[in-house]
């Protein structure tokens, strides 16, 4: 039964995975202040290669609404400007030597609305993965017992604890999802 064991732990890291992935999706989500993560999906063309900003420049807040990259290289300050402006963030860097200068406009109501929508997607995309991990960890015990490993009463007690993890699982998604909403609806 040790192997079962680990095989908890698995399912659990499985859905720890779902939810963290979930709260990557939400830091790309703009709530209308300023935040380093916010560009951590933005990718330029530097050197041949499509390469993170935050490995060719210096991301920084130096105002609540207002973002700094201090690019490395001069060469390549347009091609991460460039970026910015491509990335459907709604962003408009202003080149200011080696750095760029990025606004980050108020949301309107309706901006907000979209975004909270968009969350939920994640979140029901988050939702869904877990289940998917459940639904494996069901179909192993079902085995283990048709193959005569685990009684049908371990079956049982092992069938709860992952409905458990499952359950605290979507909570922690709910949760996260119910913060991000708030944060991107205040005004």
């Amino acid at each position: 039964m040790s192997d079962l064991d680990i095989d908890l732990n698995e399912i659990e890291r499985r859905m720890k995975g779902a939810l963290d992935s979930l709260k990557h999706e939400f830091s790309g989500l703009r709530t209308g202040r300023a935040s380093a993560s916010l560009l951590d999906t933005v990718v330029c063309e530097v050197y041949g290669s499509q390469m993170p900003i935050n490995q060719v420049g210096t991301v920084t807040v130096p105002e609540a609404r207002m973002l700094s990259v201090n690019v490395w290289d001069s060469s390549n300050v347009s091609s991460v400007e460039k970026a910015i402006r491509n990335s459907n963030l709604g962003l408009n860097p202003m080149i200011d030597g080696q750095t760029l200068r990025i606004p980050i406009p108020e949301l309107n109501e309706e901006r907000r609305r979209d975004l909270a929508k968009v969350a939920g997607q994640y979140a029901e995309q988050s939702r869904i993965a877990i289940r998917n991990v459940r639904r494996d960890g069901m179909d192993t015990l079902k085995k283990m017992e048709k193959e005569k490993l685990i009684s049908e009463d371990d079956h049982k007690v092992y069938a709860d604890e992952v409905q458990e993890l499952t359950n605290k699982s979507v909570k922690e998604v709910d949760a996260a999802l119910a913060s991000k909403e708030q944060e991107i609806m205040q005004v």
